[in-house]
């Protein structure tokens, strides 16, 4: 079982005060009726060796470094290998390359130069197995905390959290639906990857500006596609073979969305065609990935014939 001591004592003087000192009740609910292979999973977490940290490196890059044997490494790439499918990182891990199906440090390369970090109190909406948390402690946050309903996911970050115990950052295994409503109470939100699978895209982002303090900032990481103000693309059924993609609108569309969602100093930083190179199979992710949802004649285009994953990051911020 997880203790949320810490992430409560961190929070005690803060806006999330009173919702921290509930969280242990929260997640202990959660972990009662979780996932049918959250034991096994857990098991590979605790058959991680404990190997002495003497080096980390997360700004630049994710790397831990410390006295590491080839048995040892041997035991640390069993356990990880029983944490597959690794979607976003990469990580480097004691002499161990973790080649997830995401060159997720792509992506953060093209939004890092873009914000201000640095002391800020943030919430990663979607967070996935926390890669983006750790190069936003390395940024200089103060305080991470990541919401994904995905156990393996929460799994894959106490994997690397094992040998940073002490910092700031804390994933929990819930929705954005599980946190109290109007929190306002983080400096910065960060939206990557899961607008486009909302039924409801305006409600997401007036729940994302409900987590904000006033004068917060939202970073929005979406799919996209070309065209003005009303161009917004609805899939029939599949887009690149995934069942829940719902809206993809413009970058206009989506910083109109963002301006009627209440939004100020609305603006898009990047804009980047996805590419096999960016997202692929792997031997840490065996399964399909980005290639095999592209149409092999053309990978201007989805197998479904639309158009090929468009990617933009916008930024916003909630009024003082």
């Amino acid at each position: 079982m997880i203790d949320f001591t810490s992430f409560a004592r961190h929070l005690d003087r803060t806006p999330l005060k009173a919702w921290a000192r509930s969280v242990q009740d929260q997640f202990n609910q959660h972990f009662d009726t979780g996932h049918g292979d959250l034991p096994r999973w857990m098991n590979a977490v605790q058959a991680i060796p404990p190997l002495p940290l003497e080096q980390h490196e997360l700004l630049h890059r994710l790397q831990l470094d410390g006295p590491c044997s080839d048995a040892e490494r041997e035991q640390l790439t069993a356990a990880l290998r029983g944490l597959h499918p690794w979607r976003k990182g990469p990580f480097h891990l004691f002499g161990l390359h973790v080649d997830t199906e995401w060159r997720s440090d792509w992506k953060w390369e093209r939004v890092a130069p873009h914000l201000q970090l640095e002391g800020k109190r943030i919430l990663d909406v979607g967070c996935g197995n926390g890669y983006y948390m750790w190069r936003m402690l390395g940024s200089g946050a103060k305080t991470v905390v990541g919401v994904d309903p995905n156990w393996l996911f929460f799994c894959q970050f106490h994997a690397v959290k094992k040998f940073l115990p002490h910092a700031p950052a804390w994933h929990l295994p819930f929705a954005l639906e599980d946190l109290p409503p109007k929190l306002e109470g983080f400096d910065t939100v960060f939206s990557m990857g899961v607008l486009y699978h909302r039924k409801s895209p305006i409600d997401h982002l007036l729940a994302l500006k409900d987590c904000l303090l006033p004068g917060g900032e939202l970073v929005l990481e979406t799919l996209v596609v070309e065209g003005d103000e009303q161009q917004v693309l609805v899939p029939e059924d599949r887009y690149a073979q995934m069942r829940n993609v719902w809206f993809l609108p413009s970058v206009p569309a989506l910083m109109l969305w963002l301006r009627r969602a209440g939004f100020r100093d609305v603006r898009c930083v990047d804009e980047s065609i996805t590419t096999v190179a960016e997202q692929r199979s792997t031997d840490w992710m065996q399964w399909q990935s980005l290639e095999s949802f592209l149409d092999p004649a053309d990978h201007s285009r989805t197998v479904e014939g639309l158009p090929a994953p468009r990617r933009a990051v916008v930024l916003a911020r909630k009024p003082s």
